[in-house]
């Protein structure tokens, strides 16, 4: 008999251990597909995918691209994925996430959107000194770099300019927030905020990510926090997301949202196991 659920990665990190885990203790049957495997027909019928699949998938894959249109090809075939297709492609690029915050009122740092050197360094120069430059599409603080200086500014601008890479004629530059040595991520399941940290920014880097060594501690999850984040999360099409967020002088900012979230540095400040609230999440909806 087919299962119902199945789990699509690239990687078997933490999290991935965690659900798998989390779907036995709950007794649900599903299966694993490691993504660099699948080979998938353009002429596959619904039923064939589905007997293979199941009609509801979590796809977990780190590579954004590889993730999304996996999902996509799932979609069409008449299957459920959480995160869809849709919430991947905005949350995977800066540029649509960003859009989407304006677009709802959410609070966002002012970013430039420039497609030159010259109106990079252009942008630079209105938003001020520092200014951080950032990939439109990426994780784990890579290549988000301090613009502290114009010759700093100019040389790094020229650097990705020159680079041969689908967006380096792309540039995303953001207000620096003067904010505490920390931002806040929070994990979302469906509509409920199951937990949040501060991640301290390490000694020798001032990007606060996890990967980077930031520093973890609780974080509250007070009224306002609760209500901006699901905010943020239904902008992008909801789902099993990250919403990470600052402490500006006006309130809280978001600055990012995380499509395929890890969550074991939020799982150490839960009452929760959070996998085990992301498998009874994909159960209820898969039976909808």
């Amino acid at each position: 008999m087919t299962n119902r659920i199945s789990i699509i990665y690239d990687r078997v990190r933490w999290e991935e251990k965690e659900i798998f885990n989390a779907f036995k203790e709950r007794n649900i049957p599903f299966s694993k597909h490691d993504a660099k495997a699948l080979v998938l027909r353009s002429d596959d019928s619904d039923e064939s995918i589905q007997s293979s699949f199941g009609t509801s998938i979590i796809q977990r894959c780190i590579s954004h691209y590889r993730g999304m249109l996996i999902s996509h090809y799932l979609e069409s075939k008449n299957c459920l994925v959480v995160n869809s297709s849709n919430t991947s492609r905005i949350c995977g690029n800066k540029f649509l996430s960003t859009l989407k915050f304006e677009e709802l009122g959410i609070k966002t740092p002012l970013t430039l959107f420039s497609f030159s050197d010259k109106s990079a360094e252009d942008s630079v120069e209105e938003l001020g000194y520092p200014s951080v430059l950032k990939p439109i599409v990426g994780s784990w603080g890579r290549g988000v770099v301090k613009l502290n200086d114009k010759d700093s500014a100019k040389a790094l601008i020229e650097m990705r300019y020159n680079d041969d890479g689908l967006f380096s004629k792309i540039f995303y530059i953001q207000q620096h927030i003067n904010r505490p040595p920390r931002d806040i991520r929070t994990v979302v399941v469906g509509n409920e905020v199951v937990g949040a940290e501060y991640r301290y920014s390490s000694n020798d880097d001032w990007r606060t990510n996890f990967s980077l060594g930031a520093k973890l501690e609780n974080c509250p999850i007070t009224k306002e926090l609760e209500e901006i984040v699901l905010k943020a999360s239904d902008s992008v099409g909801g789902g099993i997301l990250g919403v990470d967020l600052m402490e500006g002088e006006d309130g809280f900012l978001v600055h990012e949202i995380n499509n395929n979230v890890e969550f074991k540095g939020v799982s150490k400040f839960t009452k929760d196991n959070i996998a085990y609230k992301i498998v009874d999440y994909v159960d209820h909806i898969s039976k909808r």
